[in-house]
């Protein structure tokens, strides 16, 4: 992507469908015998297209179309995920679950994904051996089988991972008897995945309190969902506009759902209001106050905004400090805004930002997907050309991201 920097975004965008919800909701079908899942507001993205391509290799039929994606499931499902699908994405390991709880076995490959450092899937594999599960790991693949169901289970995952949760909450929905999962994750995600459930039959009682309660079903039923607005999308064009010290409107997302990132702008001097649905980005005469944030799980600050955070406090007046306590690897962008006239400080696990009167356009590097959203970021708001190289991830999150720029007074080009 060719950005030509300086120019101040101005206008409405509306939010995509989540990313992160859709994947294991989509999985979600995989519970299914002879049913139909029908889900509304899925976002075209590289990453959904790969899921799409796993699911309908196991024999469900998926018609895609206009933000809706309709499964339709056989009586018998294949069991195996090659090693070609499982390799393109992390989020590859959510059909772990489903396929063992609807199948009684399953085939997995190690699943890859984005270069932001370990992300094993032993919690996963815990929980399921807990529930009955036989599971062998043998040359990278996951082998598991059930003698007949799974058993609900009391389970504590040692770290509240959305990915455990979603599979083993999968896993429980038909599951023999009452599942109780707790230090759960708390992500709106996790919300979304229950509300499909229970239109698929399922009883779910998410108790508020880091716990989920599920009562295992015999056979699930056909049902119809929809995807919640993708939160961190939402972020980075929020932060877009105040970095370029726009007027935009960033419309049909939850406020709620990115409370930690609107209360760390708000610190931060940034002039924004918030309605029902909008949060609407105003410009400003001065430059961002800086702040201190250590990422966690929802609801405290979000790893998947840091980069666009870091992005937009690489041009405040002062230092700021980010601490990442999610992913290891993930200040990789930081070099590359370095290029750009950053100045980043990597220390173990906290990034020393001292704010800059200005960043200039270079030649960078996209060396993952929200890391790609933090240089377009900068490169908006850049004085000079920017090109941002290795797009491929930032198709994996962000849907039409060069239409949507443009739309709001960007000018971006493909190459």
């Amino acid at each position: 992507m060719k950005i030509t920097g300086g120019i101040p975004l101005n206008g409405t965008v509306k939010t995509q469908g989540a990313k992160n919800a859709a994947l294991p909701v989509m999985a979600a079908c995989l519970l299914l015998k002879g049913g139909t899942l029908t889900l509304d507001n899925v976002p075209d993205l590289y990453d959904i297209n790969t899921m799409l391509e796993l699911i309908r290799a196991l024999g469900v039929d998926v018609v895609f179309r206009d933000s809706r994606a309709v499964f339709t499931v056989p009586d018998d499902l294949k069991w195996e995920v090659s090693e070609a699908h499982a390799r393109k994405m992390r989020a590859s390991s959510i059909v772990l679950g489903p396929l063992l709880a609807n199948c009684g076995r399953v085939s997995l490959p190690l699943p890859g994904g984005c270069s932001i450092g370990s992300r094993p899937i032993d919690i996963h594999l815990k929980g399921l051996k807990q529930m009955g599960a036989e599971i062998d790991i043998k040359d990278g693949v996951v082998h598991a089988s059930v003698k007949g169901r799974l058993r609900g289970r009391r389970l504590y995952l040692d770290f509240p991972s959305v990915g455990a949760t979603e599979n083993l909450m999968m896993a429980a929905s038909l599951a023999q008897g009452e599942t109780i999962i707790e230090n759960i994750a708390r992500e709106p995600e996790i919300d979304n995945l229950a509300a499909v459930l229970r239109c698929m039959g399922v009883p779910v009682d998410l108790e508020g309190t880091g716990g989920v309660r599920i009562q295992g079903i015999g056979k699930a039923h056909s049902g119809h969902e929809r995807v919640i607005p993708d939160r961190i999308e939402a972020c980075t064009y929020i932060l877009a506009g105040v970095m370029t010290n726009g007027h935009i409107k960033v419309e049909d997302l939850v406020p709620s759902h990115i409370d930690a990132i609107l209360a760390k702008m708000e610190e931060a001097g940034a002039k924004f209001s918030v309605r029902k649905n909008i949060v609407e980005v105003f410009p400003s005469k001065r430059r961002l106050h800086p702040v201190s944030i250590k990422t966690l799980p929802y609801p405290g600050f979000p790893t998947d905004a840091q980069p666009q955070m870091a992005a937009a406090l690489s041009i405040s007046r002062g230092v700021s400090t980010i601490e990442e306590s999610v992913f290891q690897a993930r200040f990789l962008y930081a070099q590359e805004l370095n290029r750009m006239g950053a100045d980043i400080q990597i220390a173990k696990d906290v990034a020393v930002i001292r704010g800059v009167d200005k960043l200039h356009g270079a030649a960078v590097k996209a060396t993952d997907l929200r890391a790609g959203a933090a240089l377009i970021m900068a490169g908006l708001a850049a004085e000079g050309e920017t090109t941002v190289d290795d797009m491929v991830h930032v198709w994996r999150g962000y849907e039409a991201i060069d239409k949507k720029l443009a739309s709001l007074g960007a000018k971006v080009e493909l190459v």
